[in-house]
């Protein structure tokens, strides 16, 4: 911008100089003089000093690591980065010209197909921002489905999808109540009592926060006997062994694809999924991509709904804070392809084996008990020492170099000192014997 601009743009909105524009802040909270930043670096340095910044984190691949708790430190096939590294891909955005977008359409549709053969479902949409924000909008569906404001929640669904359901409730009028658990899952019977003709949907997790398997078929006859719905978030790794929601009666099925070749990156992004039975497929939020043809018979892409804000009239949007993740969708869809149905059974089968190897192991630790017997995928909970802080202990192992387990008494009070394990196919026999002699020298 050149001076003349600035004059140009100053005297159209009447002011003098930049100055003006900020007259109305106090001078008390004005910050004035050089930023606390260091001087402008050449790119050789620049890279150096990022790199020694970025030497101070605890990457899962020189740390093993037994922190799940949403996200997992699965392995990533090299072939995935090579994919979504091509410029057609990662520069992608929105296909609003079908016609110049087959690629990326194909790409998403192939993401829908592999979901709805996971989840047991009849359609799903091309991905959603996130697993938590899914949950949120899987319940927003089920009110306008059924005409109904009252979601009940089991307190096993992840504590941070809770909040964002809360946080989506208290902008659409909803009611939001809350079932304890017991043994590691939701209590049937306070669930039961919880549930009425005026409930749209029970929405719960499986396996859950805690890593136990829900009794979803009980929990879908309970809510069906009602007229509601049943949302369930899954993980999606959990999938090459267990039964698809959709098979044991869930209307709405939900989770986080991360598992699926996305890196943890230090917390995100991340990719949501969406799935529906047929009925529903008109109010899902988002986009979904359909298979046609061309004028000359030739097999094509289209967006097929268009269901966002960004398409039709804002009031009649399903969604108007709804982000599609085509790129990390991708991931997903090309680990699917790679891995095929007998890989997913086989990764699936290793996060349960050794899963229950480390719980074994763990438990042969003094003081250490197992406190839950509900059955598990790749999660499972063990109890410390009474008056043993879990940061603390995660704290110690940190320094020898493992990233230890959540400390579910952030989240539960009532668990202060229980530790939620995970245990991916990365682990191995010798890490899991380690974490075990490590954690008894920490207590």
């Amino acid at each position: 911008m050149t001076e003349q601009d600035q004059k140009e743009m100053l005297k159209t909105v009447g002011l003098n100089s930049i100055e003006d524009l900020f007259k109305d802040i106090p001078d008390e909270i004005r910050f004035k003089g050089e930023l606390p930043v260091s001087k402008g670096l050449d790119e050789y340095a620049l890279t150096s000093h990022l790199s020694a910044l970025a030497a101070k984190n605890a990457n899962t691949d020189q740390y093993p690591s037994f922190l799940g708790a949403g996200l997992y430190d699965h392995h990533i096939p090299s072939v995935i980065n090579h994919v979504v590294s091509r410029s057609e891909f990662y520069t992608a955005y929105t296909p609003y010209q079908p016609e110049v977008s087959q690629g990326e359409l194909q790409a998403i549709f192939e993401f829908q197909s592999y979901i709805c053969e996971l989840t047991g479902m009849a359609v799903a949409n091309a991905s959603m921002y996130d697993g938590a924000t899914a949950l949120a909008e899987a319940g927003s569906l089920a009110s306008a489905a059924t005409k109904r404001s009252k979601l009940v929640v089991s307190k096993a669904v992840h504590p941070e999808s809770r909040q964002v359901l809360h946080t989506y409730a208290h902008g659409l009028g909803l009611e939001i109540v809350e079932v304890s658990t017991t043994n590691g899952v939701t209590d049937l019977e306070e669930l039961a009592k919880a549930v009425s003709d005026d409930t749209a949907a029970v929405l719960v997790q499986s396996p859950n926060f805690f890593g136990s398997i829900e009794d979803l078929s009980s929990i879908g006859d309970l809510i069906h006997g009602h007229k509601g719905l049943m949302i369930v978030s899954t993980n999606p790794m959990s999938l090459g062994l267990l039964e698809g929601p959709g098979k044991l009666g869930a209307d709405i099925v939900v989770g986080d694809a991360q598992p699926l070749g996305i890196s943890s990156s230090l917390g995100g992004p991340t990719c949501g999924f969406f799935a529906v039975s047929k009925d529903h497929m008109r109010r899902m939020p988002g986009r979904i991509v359909g298979q046609t043809v061309d004028r000359n018979g030739k097999r094509g892409f289209v967006l097929t709904l268009q269901a966002r804000e960004q398409h039709i009239r804002r009031e009649k949007a399903t969604s108007n804070i709804c982000s599609n993740q085509a790129l990390l969708a991708l991931c997903a869809s090309v680990y699917m392809s790679v891995m095929g149905k007998q890989g997913m059974i086989d990764v699936g089968r290793l996060n349960l084996q050794k899963s229950h190897y480390a719980a074994d192991r763990l438990a042969k630790v003094p003081g250490v008990t197992l406190p839950f017997t509900s059955p598990y995928f790749n999660e499972f909970v063990i109890k410390l020492p009474d008056g043993v802080s879990a940061s603390i202990v995660n704290s110690k192992l940190l320094k020898e170099g493992f990233l230890g387990g959540y400390d579910l008494g952030r989240s539960y009070p009532e668990l202060e000192g229980h530790m939620l394990v995970a245990v991916t196919e990365r682990r191995t026999r010798e890490q899991i014997d380690q974490f075990a002699s490590l954690l008894e020298g920490c207590l």
